[in-house]
């Protein structure tokens, strides 16, 4: 499986830097079957556009970080209003893409997966936070992520682009937790806030009412596994109790 991997990912330079169009064109990613298997690569721009030849853009891996302080508040950020796809709104601390070409190596192996180590995903995560909110990787290691589950959604970007919309996301998302105090420097053409809230100010964050916007994948997630999640968040960070690597989880928003 890791060689077919390497041969559907060919080996690509990721910079960090460029503006949100360049990412979209340079960087690829990982596509996948309805079962999560790759079956291929491309880069961003085609990935998420949605058009009549591919009304649901491209079936891709991604990655939902959930890190929360050693008070138990879960970080939040604001995506950057020159974000392609769902800019402005509010989400969970960090949501990428495994990609194509990065050393280390981010496309996860059925191995990988069946294990619970993901060290694909793990490394795009530590990639990501470090590029997005400036958290230096030595501060929030791999090894301190917990893979939980993995959750397929499909949304266009209709608040953005109309009923029509031809952007949006559908992915594959690996849902991963950590817990660490981190240093937090947020890169301003990703993130335009962050906000550490504990459950109850979530949820009034998230009520219509406050008028905020949220990320399709962050409503599902909220709705259908967080609060258990952080009920006991230790429970959840130190066992396997809520650890289902088995399952991908369709869910709509």
């Amino acid at each position: 499986v890791m060689a077919l991997a390497a041969n559907l990912c060919p080996l690509h330079c990721s910079a960090a830097h460029g503006t949100q169009q360049d990412f979209m064109q340079r960087d690829n990613c990982i596509l996948v079957d309805g079962s999560d298997s790759i079956i291929g690569s491309a880069n961003k721009y085609d990935s998420h556009r949605f058009l009549p030849s591919q009304p649901q853009g491209l079936l891709h891996r991604a990655f939902s970080v959930f890190l929360f302080n050693s008070d138990g508040k879960l970080l939040l950020q604001q995506r950057a209003q020159d974000k392609i796809t769902f800019p402005g709104v509010w989400t969970n601390t960090c949501c990428s893409h495994p990609l194509c070409g990065q050393q280390p190596d981010e496309a996860d192996s059925d191995a990988a997966i069946a294990d619970g180590s993901v060290p694909g995903a793990k490394a795009a995560a530590v990639r990501k936070l470090q590029h997005e909110l400036g958290i230096p990787p030595e501060q929030l290691p791999a090894h301190q992520f917990k893979f939980l589950t993995r959750l397929h959604y499909c949304a266009a970007d209709r608040d953005t682009y109309g009923a029509d919309a031809s952007w949006g996301e559908h992915e594959i998302d690996y849902i991963l937790l950590a817990q660490a105090d981190v240093t937090v420097q947020p890169n301003a053409e990703e993130v335009a806030a962050v906000k550490h809230v504990d459950l109850q100010e979530l949820q009034q964050m998230m009520d219509p009412k406050s008028g905020l916007k949220w990320s399709p994948w962050f409503r599902i997630i909220a709705k259908h596994f967080l609060p258990k999640w952080w009920q006991d968040l230790q429970r959840t960070l130190e066992t396997d109790e809520h650890v289902d690597i088995v399952t991908v989880h369709k869910l709509s928003c």
